[in-house]
């Protein structure tokens, strides 16, 4: 594609404005005149080819044009007729450079923002600009527009007509036509009347379409009076605020397009999404908030960062109001949807804009995202992500998982719900579950090199941190070797309890002999423990089964508070009973005097009780310690027996998941 500048114009009605040099040079900002305005945006666009034609000052106009140093080719036409002859003229004394090419035209003082420009480019047929706001001018083009096709353009139309500016793009097998017909009439001496004469009378056999712009910036200057008007709307125009959100820590080429596009609508305003936010709905962040903003805030077009709490734009929307909100198209349809109607309807309260352009899937943003996470997945960084996510979050949860695909279960499982993504921020690796998929009973009879192979085939398929169950962790010569065979694999915590002799599951409580530790002995466990591992992000969470053995409550926080003095990372308190009563009591006494110290529960009695009331209570971490279990296989159990009983697997094809479900939670070799 060319471009057409025309600029043979005498520009006289601008009076001592253009007495040294053509209209197109006028000043109409304290940055850019009129023509260094087109050309940039031209160049910005991509277009390198400009045939400009020329007239009275153009040795002058040559000149600046080359003193502005843009990556354009230019071409330059004089007119030497430019005071008898109108514009048709100039076209004609350029015809040879403009064959055979698709041409965006314009006239030399014609003023547009950047969002005219794209649409102009972006449309699929020929068009041209009108306004459907503007009322018709007196002395200006209007464009007479018939089953939505332009049939007619010039001063004189009246009916069927909208205000238009000469601002086209014209396809070669439109411009053909046009410019043929324009050699025709300037060959005959039919040399003093508008080009548009000429269009109008192919028109016909053209499919020239009109661009509604409204009330965008897309008008000439004739005179002072308009140079005014259209210097104030500039103004207003770089002035506005352009919101966008990202959650991203890996800029590729598409962001640098979109943040281009944001920048040419006004000042852009970056709101980067809060750790919290990202971790809720996405993988991990590679990078925390503080660097992530300090990536936007040297990206060239980004005028100010700011952080966005939530996936809801509402607050910074509410906060800022800015005039236009850009985003990717992706969010159309999707589980973001909902946030779309949301940003569509605060902007709604004040004249806002949505802005929405193609998605990007760039195939080297796969590939990055894929790498990183292979690098989530790294011992290293897994095994730091435990605490930092309860540092981001506040409050974490995990499910358990026995296997690679139970592992998988947890890593992909995402719950939509009101344009919000939710999912599991961890793996807890129980010996009941890994016991009971094995076939063993829960008492310790699994061994630990048995159940490090467990880990083993989770950690090679996922990226989310594991939390181990140590049950008594053993004696404690062994508890120090399986701490630093733990913390070696990328395990993020190991949890043990407070009970020693023969493994009995806790929730028999009292119904079956369990002795419980002494503080002593335990508080030395996790002292040794401490000792032994070789970096500070591995924890050590001990667990109090006072509760379960009808201790007391006092018992149950003496142990705590001497648990953590002896090194513990965290404190997990267990209760048996269905009512949370008592786990509830715990946490407001313990937070009395230790605020710091992170929480854990295992609401599988007590399951009544939300995330939300745990997090205000002061939990910091909610495991969720067998469901996978105990729905998976009663739901096998059940399908064997249907098999069985009807002599064909038919009737339990309905509770079957499609094997392309199942394929699709397996990774690929290239993740």
């Amino acid at each position: 594609m060319k471009a057409l500048i025309l600029n043979s114009g005498m520009g006289s009605r601008m009076g001592v404005l253009t007495s040294e040099h053509p209209k197109c040079m006028t000043e109409v900002s304290s940055q850019d005149t009129i023509l260094s305005r087109q050309l940039r945006q031209i160049a910005e666009a991509g277009i390198e080819e400009v045939v400009m034609t020329t007239g009275l000052f153009d040795s002058v106009l040559i000149n600046y044009c080359r003193s502005l140093e843009l990556p354009l080719h230019i071409t330059f036409i004089k007119n030497p007729c430019y005071q008898k002859t109108n514009y048709i003229y100039s076209i004609y004394c350029a015809h040879q450079e403009l064959e055979g090419e698709d041409i965006l035209l314009m006239h030399g003082d014609l003023v547009f923002e950047n969002s005219v420009l794209d649409a102009v480019l972006a449309c699929e047929t020929s068009c041209m600009t009108v306004s459907s706001t503007l009322p018709l001018p007196e002395k200006d083009f209007k464009a007479v527009i018939q089953d939505g096709k332009i049939t007619k353009v010039g001063i004189e139309f009246f009916n069927d007509a909208m205000a238009a500016q000469p601002l086209y793009k014209l396809k070669k097998e439109d411009w053909k036509l046009w410019l043929g017909k324009i050699v025709e009439y300037c060959e005959t001496q039919k040399v003093s009347c508008y080009a548009e004469n000429a269009l109008n009378e192919v028109s016909g056999q053209c499919n020239l379409r009109p661009l509604d712009v409204r009330d965008e910036l897309c008008a000439e200057i004739d005179n002072p009076e308009d140079l005014a008007v259209v210097s104030e709307k500039i103004r207003r125009v770089e002035q506005r605020i352009v919101y966008m959100c990202f959650s991203t820590d890996m800029i590729h080429s598409g962001h640098i397009a979109i943040i281009k596009k944001a920048a040419k609508l006004g000042k852009l305003m970056v709101g980067v999404l809060s750790d919290e936010a990202v971790i809720s709905y996405k993988r991990f962040p590679l990078l925390p908030f503080a660097e992530r903003r300090a990536l936007f805030e040297n990206i060239s077009g980004v005028g100010r960062v700011v952080e966005q709490k939530t996936l809801s734009y509402r607050e910074n929307l509410e906060r800022y109001q800015p005039d236009y909100v850009v985003h990717g198209d992706d969010w159309v349809s999707g589980f973001q949807k909902p946030v779309r109607e949301e940003v569509l309807s605060v902007l709604s309260k004040y004249g806002g804009k949505l802005v929405e352009f193609p998605y990007a899937n760039d195939e080297k943003y796969q590939k990055l995202e894929s790498r990183a996470r292979v690098d989530l997945s790294l011992p290293d960084v897994r095994r730091a992500r435990l605490k930092k996510a309860i540092e981001m979050k506040g409050l974490i949860t995990a499910l358990e998982a026995h296997s690679g695909i139970t592992g998988l279960i947890v890593e992909k499982t995402i719950s939509y719900e009101n344009g919000e993504a939710r999912q599991f921020d961890a793996m807890w690796v129980s010996s009941l579950c890994d016991s009971t998929a094995k076939g063993k009973p829960d008492i310790e009879l699994v061994d630990m090199t048995s159940r490090f192979r467990t880990i083993d085939d989770i950690m090679e398929v996922t990226t989310k941190p594991i939390i181990f169950d140590g049950d008594t962790g053993g004696l404690t010569e062994h508890f120090v070797y399986t701490v630093k065979s733990l913390e070696r694999m990328g395990v993020s915590a190991v949890i043990i309890e407070d009970k020693t002799g023969l493994k009995k599951n806790s929730l028999f409580g009292t119904e079956v002999l369990q002795t419980q530790d002494s503080i002593e002995n335990f508080s030395a466990k996790i002292t040794a423990g401490k000792r032994a591992q070789k970096t500070k992000e591995f924890m050590i969470i001990a667990r109090i089964e006072s509760l379960i053995l009808e201790h007391g409550m006092e018992d149950a926080l003496e142990r705590a508070f001497a648990f953590v003095k002896a090194g513990a990372d965290g404190i997990m308190i267990h209760s048996r009973k269905k009512e949370p009563d008592e786990i509830f009591t715990f946490v407001e006494r313990f937070r009395k005097e230790d605020m710091v110290t992170p929480l854990v529960v295992v609401p599988t009695s007590f399951n009544q009780v939300t995330e939300e009331e745990f997090k205000n209570r002061g939990v910091n971490v909610v495991i969720y310690a067998n469901q996978l279990t105990r729905t998976g296989f009663p739901a096998m159990q059940h399908a064997a027996e249907m098999i069985l009983k009807h002599h064909r697997a038919k009737e339990c094809d309905k509770m079957c998941m499609p094997i392309q479900e199942i394929i699709n939670l397996i990774p690929e070799e290239s993740e």
